[in-house]
Protein backbone atom coordinates (compact mmCIF):
# COMPACT_ATOMS: atom_id res chain seq x y z
CA UNK A 1 0.00 0.00 0.00
CA UNK A 2 1.39 3.39 -0.90
CA UNK A 3 0.43 7.00 -1.30
CA UNK A 4 -0.34 8.52 -4.67
CA UNK A 5 2.18 11.13 -5.78
CA UNK A 6 -0.64 13.64 -6.33
CA UNK A 7 -1.67 13.33 -2.67
CA UNK A 8 1.73 14.32 -1.25
CA UNK A 9 1.04 18.06 -1.70
CA UNK A 10 -2.49 19.44 -1.93
CA UNK A 11 -3.31 23.10 -2.58
CA UNK A 12 -6.84 24.23 -1.75
CA UNK A 13 -7.47 27.77 -3.04
CA UNK A 14 -9.38 30.14 -0.81
CA UNK A 15 -13.11 30.40 -1.43
CA UNK A 16 -13.25 34.07 -0.44
CA UNK A 17 -10.81 36.92 -1.04
CA UNK A 18 -10.13 37.44 2.67
CA UNK A 19 -9.41 33.75 3.41
CA UNK A 20 -5.96 32.12 3.07
CA UNK A 21 -5.09 29.31 0.68
CA UNK A 22 -4.44 25.99 2.44
CA UNK A 23 -1.40 23.89 1.49
CA UNK A 24 -1.07 20.39 2.98
CA UNK A 25 2.00 18.17 2.78
CA UNK A 26 1.72 14.49 3.71
CA UNK A 27 4.95 12.52 3.26
CA UNK A 28 7.81 10.74 5.02
CA UNK A 29 9.63 13.00 7.46
CA UNK A 30 13.22 14.19 7.22
CA UNK A 31 15.36 16.61 9.16
CA UNK A 32 14.78 20.19 8.02
CA UNK A 33 11.71 19.42 5.91
CA UNK A 34 9.63 22.16 7.54
CA UNK A 35 12.32 24.78 6.86
CA UNK A 36 12.68 23.61 3.25
CA UNK A 37 8.93 23.91 2.68
CA UNK A 38 8.78 27.36 4.32
CA UNK A 39 11.69 28.58 2.20
CA UNK A 40 9.96 27.54 -1.03
CA UNK A 41 6.67 29.15 0.00
CA UNK A 42 8.45 32.40 0.91
CA UNK A 43 10.41 32.41 -2.38
CA UNK A 44 7.06 32.34 -4.21
CA UNK A 45 6.18 35.64 -2.53
CA UNK A 46 3.56 34.19 -0.20
CA UNK A 47 3.04 34.93 3.50
CA UNK A 48 2.58 32.05 5.91
CA UNK A 49 -0.14 33.25 8.27
CA UNK A 50 -0.52 29.97 10.14
CA UNK A 51 1.07 26.53 10.20
CA UNK A 52 0.55 23.17 11.87
CA UNK A 53 2.99 20.26 11.99
CA UNK A 54 2.31 16.69 13.09
CA UNK A 55 5.00 14.01 12.99
CA UNK A 56 5.92 10.72 14.59
CA UNK A 57 9.53 10.97 13.41
CA UNK A 58 8.93 8.85 10.32
CA UNK A 59 5.86 10.40 8.70
CA UNK A 60 4.66 14.00 8.80
CA UNK A 61 1.55 15.97 8.01
CA UNK A 62 2.09 19.72 7.59
CA UNK A 63 -0.55 22.37 6.91
CA UNK A 64 0.22 25.94 5.85
CA UNK A 65 -2.30 28.76 5.55
CA UNK A 66 -0.84 31.27 3.08
CA UNK A 67 -1.81 34.66 1.65
CA UNK A 68 -0.21 37.01 -0.80
CA UNK A 69 0.65 36.97 -4.45
CA UNK A 70 -2.45 36.67 -6.68
CA UNK A 71 -0.31 35.68 -9.68
CA UNK A 72 1.18 32.63 -7.93
CA UNK A 73 1.86 29.69 -10.23
CA UNK A 74 0.22 27.09 -7.97
CA UNK A 75 1.17 24.15 -10.19
CA UNK A 76 4.85 25.13 -10.08
CA UNK A 77 4.69 25.71 -6.31
CA UNK A 78 3.18 22.25 -5.83
CA UNK A 79 5.93 20.71 -7.98
CA UNK A 80 8.69 22.48 -6.00
CA UNK A 81 7.19 21.38 -2.68
CA UNK A 82 6.95 17.78 -3.90
CA UNK A 83 10.60 17.85 -4.96
CA UNK A 84 11.84 18.44 -1.40
CA UNK A 85 9.63 15.69 0.06
CA UNK A 86 11.37 12.35 0.51
CA UNK A 87 9.95 9.55 -1.60
CA UNK A 88 7.57 7.17 0.11
CA UNK A 89 10.00 4.28 -0.36
CA UNK A 90 12.62 6.11 1.72
CA UNK A 91 10.38 6.18 4.82
CA UNK A 92 11.97 3.00 6.14
CA UNK A 93 15.54 3.83 5.10
CA UNK A 94 18.08 6.12 6.73
CA UNK A 95 19.06 9.23 4.84
CA UNK A 96 22.60 10.48 5.08
CA UNK A 97 23.46 14.15 4.95
CA UNK A 98 25.37 15.10 1.82
CA UNK A 99 26.44 18.72 1.85
CA UNK A 100 25.81 20.58 -1.37
CA UNK A 101 28.63 22.55 -2.96
CA UNK A 102 28.88 26.06 -1.58
CA UNK A 103 27.89 28.86 -3.90
CA UNK A 104 29.39 32.33 -3.89
CA UNK A 105 25.96 33.88 -3.29
CA UNK A 106 25.33 34.80 0.35
CA UNK A 107 22.55 32.76 1.96
CA UNK A 108 19.03 34.16 2.02
CA UNK A 109 17.82 35.02 5.50
CA UNK A 110 14.25 35.13 6.74
CA UNK A 111 12.89 36.12 10.11
CA UNK A 112 10.33 33.55 11.23
CA UNK A 113 8.21 34.67 14.15
CA UNK A 114 6.39 31.98 16.09
CA UNK A 115 3.38 32.89 18.20
CA UNK A 116 2.40 29.92 20.31
CA UNK A 117 -0.38 30.74 22.74
CA UNK A 118 -1.51 27.23 23.65
CA UNK A 119 1.92 25.70 24.39
CA UNK A 120 3.95 28.51 25.86
CA UNK A 121 7.70 27.98 26.07
CA UNK A 122 8.01 25.36 23.32
CA UNK A 123 9.41 27.81 20.82
CA UNK A 124 11.25 31.06 21.26
CA UNK A 125 9.23 34.18 20.45
CA UNK A 126 11.30 34.68 17.34
CA UNK A 127 14.21 32.96 15.66
CA UNK A 128 16.34 33.43 12.64
CA UNK A 129 16.46 30.71 10.01
CA UNK A 130 19.37 30.76 7.65
CA UNK A 131 18.65 29.04 4.33
CA UNK A 132 21.31 28.08 1.85
CA UNK A 133 20.24 28.19 -1.76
Amino acid sequence: MGILQDDVVLVRPSEKDDEPTVITVNCPDKTGLGCDLCRIILFFGLNIVRGDVTTDGKWCYIVFWVTGNSSTRWGLLKQRLMEVCPSCSSASMLSYFRPEPQSSKPPDMFLLKFCCHDRRGLLHASMFCDFLS
